[in-house]
């Protein structure tokens, strides 16, 4: 017998007083009872039906973290409506053609030029929420409503590493059944607090409020700007994040112990405690691999690094945790879910409720070579399962360079090798012609000179020789300052946008004079 689904709780029965969210921003902390949040989701809710959005019609929301986004998207799944993210790293203005693009029929921002009367269809998120907040209910209240498995709840925005952008509906069911995995795998209860800072535009970041409400913990929120000044105070005891912040966290940690400690020292330790407080009992990572290195260095401080693996198509696929955590996998596949692998190490996904069964806006074909018939998705990530059940991705088969004499390259244990030294925040690796291996890598330092040069060449030196001849990179291009989701060169989960560092590094790239040289 399956799980009660966790959005049909969360829409109609109010929580227990006694957990919070926050959020937190420089300079202060806003907080509310969960039964309070409940309250003013159901107030947006009965504005929202009086302003005439019904079930299955589609609200944007084009702003970064904060309460009001929570609010939101809770009134919405209260009547039905459907929420659309937009990630504010990639519209930084609220265009109407958004409305007809996506068939809104209500866009909320925290951007300039919105309206503030009824009949606007761009409407200022904070003035909406507030507007519903001080309207009088007195005897009214939001109609009772389920959802059935697939109904649908969100629609994401993706372009994943291609950059054509995509569109695929949310289905209840999926989001019920990663839930209830989760909660199996860590259980969450009274004395948790989980703190979240990637955009609530993601859905899987909402999920963890939708968590608060159904297992009865705290939540904290915050942007990705403002999360290091916010653990110390939050003290949280889940940190959900991507490798790229933790691997920022273990260089700060080692710079504040002396030097490229492993994680077991005191030193290290209190370090630790000093920066993300004195609770945590987990850290979950996903969303991009996590080095070997970062996993094993949180896990000898004491702060379990879990990673895991999921796509937008797909949602959790796979998680380490508790009692069954093996470093260098992505963990055992969640219950509802089943990993295949074709002849070429492809990973496919297949889901008692999938996601979606295809794509609703994408370029011609691109649907058919993702999605079956059934709903099961072709990853495009290459991996194996081990005799345990833990599955490994070994790297995009994108990114398998095949040389001239037929070797077949992943270029993903290269780039881990590189970024083990202090000196490179990320890098990418190319194959280019006359078939040689380039890096780009992304300065740890905001200035590099000759000591920062010559710590990266030392660096090449050792992965060199920690490959074999198919696999030496020739020339290393630092880049001209970080790659950052400001330049472009991040998406906003702190990924490297591959193509566009390629576009914008390709004319530094020098195919005779080798070794490392800045851009």
């Amino acid at each position: 017998m399956s799980e009660p689904s966790v959005i049909n709780h969360i829409v109609a029965v109010p929580p227990e007083t006694g957990h919070r969210i926050s959020f937190f921003r420089l300079g202060g902390v806003e907080s509310m009872d969960l039964a309070d949040l409940y309250d003013r989701a159901g107030r947006l809710a009965l504005y929202l039906r009086d302003l005439g959005i019904a079930r299955g019609d589609r609200i944007g929301v084009l702003a970064a973290n904060c309460l009001e986004w929570m609010v939101l998207d809770l009134a919405a799944l209260r009547i039905g409506a459907v929420t659309v993210g937009f990630d504010p790293a990639k519209f930084t203005r609220a265009d109407p053609a958004l409305l007809e693009q996506y068939r809104l029929s209500l866009l909320v921002t925290d951007r300039p030029g919105a309206g503030d009367t009824d009949g606007s269809p761009i409407r200022a998120l904070a003035h909406t929420v507030r507007t519903a907040a001080t309207r009088t209910t007195t005897g009214r209240q939001v109609p009772p409503l389920r959802y059935a498995p697939e109904d649908v709840t969100s629609l994401k925005l993706t372009s994943g590493s291609t950059g054509e952008p995509k569109t695929l509906t949310a289905g209840v069911g999926s989001i019920d059944d990663d839930l209830h995995a989760v909660q199996e795998m860590f259980q969450h209860g009274p004395d948790d607090n989980l703190f979240v800072f990637l955009p609530l535009s993601v859905l899987q970041q909402r999920y963890w409020t939708y968590s608060a409400l159904r297992f009865g913990h705290d939540v904290t929120i915050s942007t990705y700007e403002a999360a290091f000044p916010a653990l110390r105070q939050v003290r949280p005891t889940v940190v959900m994040g991507v490798p790229g912040f933790f691997e920022a966290a273990r260089k700060h940690l080692q710079a504040q112990a002396g030097g490229p400690v492993t994680g077991g020292e005191p030193a290290a330790r209190a370090a630790a405690r000093h920066l993300f407080g004195d609770r945590v009992r987990y850290l979950w990572t996903g969303s991009a691999p996590a080095s070997t290195a970062t996993l094993r260095f949180f896990d000898a401080l004491g702060l379990p690094l879990f990673e895991g693996y999921g796509l937008n198509e797909t949602c959790i696929v796979a998680k380490n945790h508790p009692g069954a955590h093996r470093v260098g996998s992505v963990g055992r596949v969640l219950p509802g879910k089943q990993v295949l692998l074709d002849a070429d190490g492809v990973i496919h996904v297949r889901a008692d409720h999938p996601v979606c069964r295809g794509y609703e806006q994408a370029p011609p074909g691109v649907s058919e070579r993702v999605f079956a018939a059934d709903g099961t998705v072709r990853t495009n990530d290459i991996g194996h399962l081990d005799e345990d059940g833990f599955l490994y991705v070994l790297g995009r088969a994108d990114d398998v360079i095949v040389r001239d004499n037929g070797r077949k390259i992943v270029v993903r244990p290269i780039e881990e090798h590189l970024r083990a030294s202090p000196a490179i925040e990320e890098c990418v690796v190319f194959c280019l012609p006359p078939a040689h291996l380039v890096a780009v890598v992304s300065p740890a330092s905001d200035t590099v000179g000759p000591p920062e040069e010559k710590a990266i060449a030392e660096q090449l030196a050792r992965t060199n020789a920690a490959f074999g001849a198919d696999e030496q990179i020739r020339e290393v291009v630092v880049a001209r300052g970080r790659f950052t989701v400001d330049n472009g060169l991040l998406t906003s989960q702190l990924k490297p946008r591959r193509g566009r560092i390629l576009d914008t590094y390709h004319p530094h790239i020098n195919g005779t004079r080798g070794g490392v040289h800045a851009a």
